[in-house]
């Protein structure tokens, strides 16, 4: 997230303008070539991980962070997780690739200042605390507040692994846009479920395998949610937008203003506080976080941060395959369409699928068989699309260890906690 420039505000923008801007640019239709992907990371001590880190002592470690010479966009989120931000690349090797390159030399920074990256989806032992004093953040944290303490623990403790991809073509079809925007909602509750690894938070367990989805759950669903899934995904994706909460009237002196109540629709028709302008726009664009966010291409937020130093490679692959394959997407879809009529009317993550995909992962039946057929139709398409053997066998190995057992990361995190204490014996000499 970006503070983005309230100096300069750019034209007026009226109700019918924006809406017309919005369904412009929100899907950039062709053959879906890039991928990219954005890791977010929690940071800590190598040894002490409960210990929190004093603010300037990240600070130093981020400022030799930035000196590097990175493909990656470099950004830090308010509690103080690191996000590396890859730039579109051609095939999913080269993104793999690249990403490795820049986590190799990211790590071995970290590690001259007694730091290190951990993928957890949100900070198991350290309750949230923001770092980051910007303007954005004091008016997100104002307008999540609103809805309760879920808001400050998305903001500061939770991590991910956002897949993008191109939108797809315009005519229709397994690699059409408005295919890829339903598959997105509906495999986007199988992933949630097959890589849920946040059952624990401030060092307690929540009892739930995605605490991050979680808390995405429980913030302002005028901010979290997505569209009604009937309906055209353009003309969808611009009601939601108008009809989203306005989360801060930026101004160049002062405290940004913090609106409660007010739709970017209802700004646009009234003029107050002040007339909107196309930066508002594109502003109130970035304040939205549903599951699957339309940006000319297809972001998937859904996933939680995985463990191991090449954990998050899974997830990118699997979405990859399933998405711009066309033998693979089709199996994916007839693997989720199912799935809708468990999701009903209410849209993702607020519906009984997302929640139960959040709680119970893969120890759900119909989740497990979806995840299943979806894995096993992505490993047939990964060497179709020219992954290597390293990423080949990283799925075929979470395949075999979590899929077809019906569990997930969260479930490792779980089993010391429920296992019995072992029953010693006291030895006499």
């Amino acid at each position: 997230m970006t503070e983005g420039d309230c100096t300069t505000l750019g034209d007026l923008v009226t109700e019918t303008e924006a809406e017309a801007l919005v369904q412009g640019i929100c899907f950039k239709t062709g053959p879906p070539r890039a991928v990219g992907v954005e890791l977010e990371w929690i940071v800590h001590e190598t040894h002490r991980p409960r210990l929190p880190l004093p603010p300037e002592r990240l600070d130093a470690a981020y400022a030799a962070l930035r000196a590097l010479p990175l493909s990656s966009a470099l950004t830090v989120e308010p509690g103080g997780q690191l996000e590396l931000s890859s730039l579109p690349a051609a095939t999913l090797t080269e993104c793999v690739s690249a990403v490795q390159a820049d986590l190799t030399a990211v790590r071995t920074a970290l590690r001259a200042h007694g730091l290190v990256l951990a993928g957890h989806g949100t900070d198991p032992w350290r309750p949230p605390r923001r770092l980051l004093r910007r303007p954005r953040y004091d008016a997100l944290e104002a307008s999540l507040d609103r809805a309760g303490p879920a808001g400050r623990s998305m903001m500061c403790s939770s991590a991910s692994v956002q897949v993008c991809l191109d939108a797809g073509y315009e005519e229709p079809g397994p690699l059409g846009y408005a295919r890829r925007w339903v598959l997105g909602h509906l495999l986007g509750a199988v992933l949630v479920a097959a890589f849920a690894n946040s059952p624990m938070l401030s060092g307690r367990p929540t009892g739930w395998r995605s605490t991050r989805q979680l808390l995405w759950a429980r913030i302002d669903a005028g901010r979290s949610a997505a569209p009604s899934p009937d309906g055209e995904p353009r003309e969808a994706w611009a009601r939601r937008v108008l009809d989203a909460p306005v989360m801060c009237v930026r101004s160049a002196d002062g405290p940004w203003e913090v609106p409660e109540g007010l739709t970017f629709r209802d700004w646009a028709r009234t003029g107050e506080p002040r007339r909107p302008t196309r930066d508002d726009l594109d502003y109130h664009l970035t304040t939205l976080f549903p599951p699957v966010r339309p940006r000319g291409h297809l972001e998937l937020r859904m996933i939680d941060a995985q463990p191991g130093e090449d954990g998050w490679l899974v997830p990118l692959a699997v979405t990859t395959a399933l998405f711009d394959d066309p033998q693979a997407a089709e199996t994916a879809y007839r693997a989720v369409k199912p799935l809708a009529e468990r999701a009903g009317e209410r849209p993702a993550p607020h519906n009984p699928l997302w929640r139960d995909a959040a709680r119970l992962a893969l120890t759900d039946p119909e989740l497990r068989e979806a995840a299943t057929a979806c894995f096993a139709a992505a490993l047939e398409a990964l060497p179709r699309l020219g992954a290597g053997a390293e990423v080949r066998r990283a799925v075929e190995d979470f395949h075999r260890r979590y899929v077809l057992r019906g569990r997930c990361p969260a479930d490792d995190v779980l089993d010391p906690l429920t296992q019995p204490p072992v029953q010693g014996r006291t030895v006499r000499s």
